[in-house]
């Protein structure tokens, strides 16, 4: 199916697409603060650039959108305009998150990725992994 926009008007659209402080990204980090968790954002010094980490428990979560990081679900999928230029961004950001998922779990960091779609199903299940490992001694 085509696109219903001009390609200008796409890639303007798609210009304005966040990096940091998206949608998803504000929705954990409201659940974790308010399950009592405390964190810093974006942390320069740490492979990839972890949105969220919590230093103390030594746990980096990454917040994908699905589209932008070539995840398996509907939203996902890849355009059908310009396939070609799309299925190489996608897959230089997925080897960009293989690498930097491999470098910090080499230097003992629990990487966490959490994705666009499965926030629809509430962040009990990360809540309660992040409790437990704050009540291990």
């Amino acid at each position: 199916m085509a696109d219903r926009i001009s390609s200008a008007d796409r890639s303007k659209l798609m210009g304005r697409v966040r990096s940091k402080n998206t949608a998803p990204e504000l929705a954990v980090r409201k659940a974790l603060h308010a399950a009592g968790f405390r964190f810093r954002l974006h942390r320069r010094d740490l492979a990839g650039r972890p949105d969220i980490v919590l230093p103390r428990f030594r746990l980096a979560i990454f917040v994908h959108g699905c589209f932008w990081h070539g995840h398996d679900c509907r939203r996902g999928r890849l355009p059908e305009d310009n396939a070609e230029f799309w299925a190489k961004k996608i897959d230089r950001n997925k080897a960009r998150d293989a690498a930097a998922h491999a470098t910090l779990s080499q230097a003992g960091w629990i990487v966490e990725t959490i994705w666009q779609c499965e926030l629809k199903n509430g962040l009990e299940p990360l809540i309660e992994h992040l409790r437990m490992l704050r009540e291990r001694p």
